[in-house]
């Protein structure tokens, strides 16, 4: 695994533990050579993480629409800055540079990305895996959500255990290796639709 996406918040938290594990995961790329693809922005914790990668002389790729370029919150000592037009542009060259994704903390747009993600992994658009960060049970009201559905019968038991969950950047990326190195098929049944 080379490249792994990371979706978080242009915001810090009120916590410190949420930039510590920025911090702390950022670092852990850059000693086990994964290049950072981002959403390129210099605030919250996408700069947190960003700055911790380039600082342990790891890459950092980010992706960033004009209109937040406009705004001037790029990140602009990253190894590359790709600077698209749209949000859609914008996930979609993120997906195609990375191996594997992971949800940090965040707000509407980390869940935006990561559920589009999950969705393009479900219907087959692509088949890399994905995790949630669970930095101080953050993602916990998500995953009750996750297994309300699978109760409800709107998603499948298969489908929720595809959604990888840790609380540590080692368990976490030890995770997302053990899924690339297998093919899930618990996604849409085909023969039904």
């Amino acid at each position: 695994m080379k490249s792994i996406a990371i979706f978080c918040g242009a915001q810090s938290g009120h916590n410190p533990v949420y930039r510590e594990a920025a911090h702390t995961l950022g670092t852990l790329f850059a000693l086990k050579g994964i290049r950072l693809v981002y959403g390129g922005g210099k605030v919250g914790l996408m700069g947190v993480i960003a700055d911790a990668v380039l600082a342990g002389g790891g890459e950092a790729v980010g992706v960033i629409p004009q209109s937040l370029v406009d705004m001037e919150v790029a990140h602009t000592g990253l190894t590359k800055l790709h600077v698209v037009q749209t949000m859609h542009e914008r996930k979609a060259l993120m997906a195609a540079e990375s191996d594997a994704f992971i949800a940090m903390p965040g707000g509407f747009g980390t869940f935006d990305e990561f559920c589009e993600i999950v969705t393009w992994n479900q219907i087959r658009i692509i088949q890399k895996p994905f995790a949630l960060f669970n930095v101080n049970g953050y993602f916990n009201p998500f995953l009750q959500m996750l297994d309300h559905a699978v109760a409800e019968g709107f998603l499948k038991p298969g489908q929720r255990a595809n959604v990888l969950v840790a609380d540590q950047g080692e368990n976490l990326l030890e995770q997302l290796l053990q899924k690339a190195a297998t093919v899930s098929e618990d996604w849409v049944d085909f023969r039904r639709i």
